[in-house]
């Protein structure tokens, strides 16, 4: 059997340091990662201007829904990677490993071709202003060409996290992200590219970070490495990780999708909405990564004592997970909150823009802390094996409810404060529901249905 030196068996020991332990690298990490993004708008923010800030931010919806069923796999690939390694299977987990590769490489292929050629249809559909039409399509179809390296990023992090191993991965992306910051100031200031230097300078660094973390798992003897002998599909375990993984993806893809909609409202206020949104979506994905790295840790941490048949400590996990994860947010909201002003002239000078910024910013804060608890149950209950729950109440919340809200409201007030608190409207129905259901739910039942 391979030797294991870089996992970390979470069955065991004390709780709530096995989630910050995993979470931290995991946040660090996914700062990086947000960094590709948020470097691309302030650099074009700043060098090229408003409407180039706006083609690149617009796009935010369409890039989370062209990969947000491939996440849902990888996700689904950790889920089962971890409960093969709590159980110390360690046969069906190198096949686990390999299935969740090979599908990785033909998702990609697919993707990147559907991302090229649906981008005007997409940019269309969100009513996207015409004076950044033109530079959306360019940056979002480079984009989709170099999706594969993000892809086998994820991927490849997936696998180690499944595994307890939560840093080698960060410090591959940490390489990656100051390459990318390298490219975009390189392309945009020296060669003058202005979008497409940016989406260049993207997806080289993404590619980069996957080649270097599957280089990696090549060279590893650990009980997770790679082989090329094994490199094939089991379909049953490719089964068991699209039960797990598809729900959840297929919620992202659709959310995603319904965001679409939701830009096409902001859009409708004008360029500089179009903006303002753009600079809160990216600065909200940063804070919202202690959440998603907290919810990632539980996923793994239940992942393994599902397989290891442990209960009560996933109870006290989730738990734990919840209460981390409120105080930070705590915390945030009151950075946030002061700073916004400052943090919006990060990407531009506009004062509309920053006008809209401001708002969206303060207005959606507030209720990010409701937003972290479904967050973290989600990734409980994924983490039992258990995508569907979250699914269903997920596109209840965000897709239909939101949806619903949003056309009622638009057309009995042309307030975009309106428009904007749908977000958070629709994270509470998501929590309540969810809630609901974690306080009904037995654990126990859970892991007896897992095969």
């Amino acid at each position: 059997m391979p030797k294991i030196s870089h996992v970390k068996d979470m069955t065991e020991g004390t709780i709530w340091k096995h989630l910050i332990s995993f979470a931290f690298p995991l946040f660090i990490g996914n700062i990086f990662q947000q960094l590709y993004n948020t470097v691309d708008s302030i650099v074009v923010g700043n060098f090229v201007g408003a409407d180039a800030l706006g083609a690149v931010t617009s796009t935010i919806p369409i890039v989370i829904t062209l990969i947000g069923l491939f996440i849902g796999l990888a996700m689904g690939a950790s889920v089962i990677i971890s409960q093969y390694f709590g159980a110390k299977d360690i046969p069906n987990l190198r096949k686990a490993t390999h299935t969740a590769v090979v599908s990785t490489i033909i998702m990609a292929l697919v993707i990147s071709a559907l991302g090229y050629f649906s981008t005007p249809h997409l940019l269309r559909m969100m009513n996207t202003p015409e004076s950044v039409f033109r530079e959306a399509v360019v940056y979002l179809q480079i984009f989709s060409l170099g999706l594969g390296g993000t892809m086998l990023y994820n991927m490849g992090s997936a696998i180690l996290r499944a595994v307890g191993d939560s840093k080698r991965p960060l410090y591959f992306l940490i390489l990656a992200s100051i390459l990318n910051i390298f490219l975009d100031l390189l392309f945009v200031i020296k060669f003058e590219s202005g979008v497409a230097g940016v989406a260049y300078a993207t997806i080289i660094s993404q590619l980069v970070s996957g080649l270097i973390i599957f280089w990696l798992l090549f060279r590893s003897h650990e009980v997770h490495s790679l082989t090329w002998h094994e490199m094939k599909i089991d379909t049953g375990i490719l089964r068991r990780i699209i039960s797990v993984g598809f729900p959840a993806g297929f919620q992202m893809a659709v959310t995603s999708f319904s965001n679409v909609f939701v830009q096409a409202y902001i859009n409708s206020y004008g360029a500089a909405s179009t903006a303002g949104w753009g600079i809160y979506a990216r600065v909200d994905a940063f804070v919202i990564l202690p959440t998603q790295s907290m919810a990632m840790a539980v996923t793994t941490f239940v992942g393994q004592n599902a397989g290891a048949r442990k209960p009560e400590r996933i109870h006290k996990g989730l738990l734990q997970g919840l209460f981390i994860s409120w105080g930070i947010s705590a915390f945030i909201i009151t950075c946030l909150y002061i700073f916004a002003p400052y943090i919006a002239a990060l990407f531009n000078q506009d004062a509309a823009v920053i006008g809209f910024a401001v708002l969206f910013l303060r207005l959606n804060s507030l209720f990010d802390p409701i937003n972290a608890t479904n967050q973290i149950e989600a990734g409980a209950l994924r983490g039992v094996g258990d995508s569907r729950t979250p699914m269903f109440i997920m596109l209840m919340s965000f897709v239909v409810f939101r949806q619903i809200y949003l056309f009622i409201i638009s057309r009995l007030t042309e307030s975009v404060y309106f428009i904007a608190i749908g977000y958070p409207l629709g994270w509470f129905v998501c929590t309540t529901l969810m809630t609901t259901h974690i306080i009904r739910a037995g654990w126990e039942k859970k892991i007896a249905a897992l095969r």
